[in-house]
């Protein structure tokens, strides 16, 4: 069975973007993109929310033709563009989407169906909106929180909308020079 595995940048407080949507708190540097591309390299499969995705869409199919590309940029286009993507939406249309499919019911079965397919693991790259809804399923596998040395002190906050307790066990840890701890939590 493939592994839905959740990535998120989160600053200390545990917020993933400030109070108008800022995310320029969050740090990037060569060394978290390589640590993202080992995510990459075993996932075939990525799965935004519609906010995450149109934001994707927007950037990445062309990213890694632009004079200026960087090696990440070109790495992770070619990625993107060579996935499946899966979006979890209520009004996004899959008429036009290339390599895309949309989700607006049924979240539970149509994730689990697309865990049972043969394959890689699926990414979630940031979406928080689709997180919550995903929450209380079991169907996340795995978390890797980037937590950022930052207070934000309010925004939008990483955890919203959990009713009931969900216990995780601490799998791995690991420091980037930015000061970026990854936690990476899998299910008891």
């Amino acid at each position: 069975m493939r592994k839905l595995i959740f990535l998120m940048h989160t600053s200390l407080d545990g917020f993933v973007a400030g109070p108008n949507g800022e995310m320029n708190w969050i740090k990037l540097d060569g060394e978290l993109f390589d640590f993202v591309a080992t995510l990459t390299a075993k996932a075939d499969s990525a799965l935004y929310g519609r906010v995450t995705y149109e934001m994707m869409q927007g950037y990445w199919p062309t990213a890694g033709e632009q004079p200026n590309a960087s090696r990440h940029d070109k790495e992770h286009s070619a990625w993107y563009n060579r996935v499946s993507k899966v979006v979890l939406s209520t009004t996004l249309k899959e008429t036009g989407l290339i390599n895309t499919t949309v989700i607006s019911d049924q979240l539970a079965d149509h994730i689990t169906q697309l865990k049972n397919l043969e394959g890689k693991d699926i990414l979630i790259f940031g979406s928080p909106g689709a997180v919550h809804s995903l929450f209380g399923s079991g169907l996340i596998d795995e978390f890797w929180l980037l937590v950022n040395p930052i207070l934000l002190g309010e925004g939008n906050p990483l955890f919203k909308g959990i009713h009931e307790s969900i216990q995780l066990k601490l799998a791995e840890t690991r420091t980037f020079a930015s000061g970026v701890v990854a936690l990476h939590y899998t299910h008891v």
